[in-house]
C-alpha cells in the first residue's frame, strides 16, 4: 500500500518507511555534549503522546533534564549507585534463563567486542557503570508511572516507551533506553520531588549520537517472527 503527499509528490509505502525507521534506531551508549534543542523535545513529545492506552488513561509521565540539572543528577544518581542507597519500585527480572539468557549473552558480547574489552571484568564492569553516566548524555528523561493501574500502567508506559523513541529517531535524536538507573528510584523521588504514587518504570538519555564511539557502530540482532508468533488456524479438539 503507498499514499501521495497532498502536493502530488513521490509515493510513500508507509510500511517501508516504518521498517526503515525501527531498523535505524539503536540504543546510543556515548553522546556529544550538545544539547537537542526545546522545539526538536517537543515535537517528539507530541508525536510520542498519540500512543495509546488502556481506556486512554495515559498513565506515563516524564521528568526531563536540560543543562545544569541534566550534570546535577548525572552526579546524584552515580552518588547513590556507589552508597547503596537503592531500590526499584518495580522488581528487576530474578534470573535469565533459555534462550533469554543467550540473547542477553549475545548483546553483551557484542558491545565489548565493538570495544576490545571482551573476557576482561574490570573494563566490562567500568562499561556497565557508565549507564549512571547517563552515557555522558546532554538529557535524560525518567518515565513513571501511576501505582494504582498496576502492570497494566507499566504496560501502557512500554508502548508510550516504543513511540517516543521511535519518534526521537525520526527526528534525529539518538537514545538510551535504560532500565539501570531505576535502581536508584529513592534517589530519583527526592531529586525530582515525585508524588509517593508514582512509581519510576526507566530512564532515557537522550541527545546526538558521537559517531566516532565505536560502542555506537555495533547492532543487536532480532529474532525472526517465526521464534516468537504460532499462527492458530483450526480450533483446538475438545476436552
Amino acid at each position: 500500500m503507498t499514499t501521495h503527499h497532498p502536493d502530488g509528490g513521490a509515493a510513500v509505502d508507509p510500511a517501508a518507511m516504518l521498517d526503515r525507521l525501527f531498523a535505524e534506531r539503536y540504543t546510543c551508549r556515548r553522546f556529544l555534549p550538545a544539547s537537542v534543542p526545546r522545539a526538536t523535545i517537543e515535537q517528539i513529545l507530541a508525536i510520542a503522546q498519540r500512543a495509546p492506552s488502556w481506556c486512554n488513561t495515559q498513565p506515563w509521565q516524564l521528568e526531563i533534564t536540560t543543562g545544569a540539572a541534566t550534570e546535577a543528577f548525572r552526579t546524584g544518581l552515580r552518588g547513590a549507585i556507589e552508597s547503596g542507597t537503592v531500590g526499584p519500585d518495580l522488581p528487576f527480572p530474578e534470573t535469565y534463563r533459555g534462550v533469554y539468557a543467550e540473547r542477553r549473552k549475545t548483546c553483551a558480547v557484542a558491545l565489548y567486542d565493538s570495544l576490545g574489552i571482551t573476557g576482561d571484568r574490570d573494563a566490562s564492569g567500568r562499561q556497565t557503570m557508565r549507564n549512571f553516566d547517563l552515557f555522558d548524555a546532554p538529557h535524560v528523561a525518567v518515565l513513571t508511572t501511576t501505582a494504582d493501574l498496576g502492570v497494566y500502567g507499566v504496560l501502557d508506559c512500554g508502548v508510550y516507551l516504543g513511540a517516543l523513541l521511535s519518534a526521537a529517531t525520526a527526528c534525529g535524536v539518538a537514545t538510551a533506553p535504560q532500565a539501570a538507573p531505576a535502581m536508584a528510584a529513592p534517589f530519583i523521588r527526592e531529586f525530582f520531588d515525585l508524588a509517593e504514587n508514582r512509581q519510576v518504570v526507566c530512564a532515557v538519555s537522550f541527545g546526538y549520537a558521537d559517531p566516532d564511539a565505536p560502542e555506537n557502530g555495533f547492532r543487536t540482532e532480532r529474532a525472526g517472527h517465526a521464534e516468537v508468533v504460532r499462527f492458530v488456524d483450526t480450533a483446538p479438539a475438545a476436552r
